[in-house]
């Protein structure tokens, strides 16, 4: 009895294994890589809320601007360093409201990230960035210190 089969159906025997192989890993690398990148801007987006947030309480508890300064940038750099972005990454920007540290002023924090591209090396010294996330934050200065 005839199974329907002819001499040239099994040339295509076993090609759908490696079609299926073939656009799975044509499909899954740019999602995987995606996956990645959205990944590092997250961590980008949680680093800077994190840094502007430390260094901005650390400058308003200082007893003096100069060590406030130094003290919120050493901040900026531990919250940056925990998410695994280097300090040469970001941009540290300190204002006041009015005289630094004086009772009930504004110390405002803003800190700006360049964040790279997952996997992809330094090319002639730049590194290629996804994005630059940035965030700021105000601390109030206490009155009765």
């Amino acid at each position: 009895m005839p199974t329907g089969r002819g001499p040239e159906d099994d040339g295509e025997r076993g090609s759908a294994v490696v079609e299926f192989v073939f656009l799975g890993v044509l499909l899954l690398i740019p999602v995987v890589y995606l996956v990645l990148t959205v990944g590092q801007l997250q961590a980008g987006s949680f680093a800077v809320v994190g840094a502007a947030d430390q260094a901005a309480k650390v400058y308003a508890d200082a007893p003096t601007s100069a060590e406030g300064e130094a003290r919120a940038r050493e901040a900026a750099r531990i919250a940056l360093a925990d998410f695994g972005f280097a300090a040469d990454q970001s941009l540290v920007e300190i204002s006041c409201s009015a005289e630094c540290l004086a009772p009930g002023s504004a110390v405002t924090v803003a800190v700006r990230l360049e964040v790279p591209l997952p996997l992809v090396p330094a090319i002639g010294g730049t590194t290629p960035s996804a994005s630059t996330v940035d965030a700021t934050s105000t601390q109030i200065v206490e009155r009765f210190g």
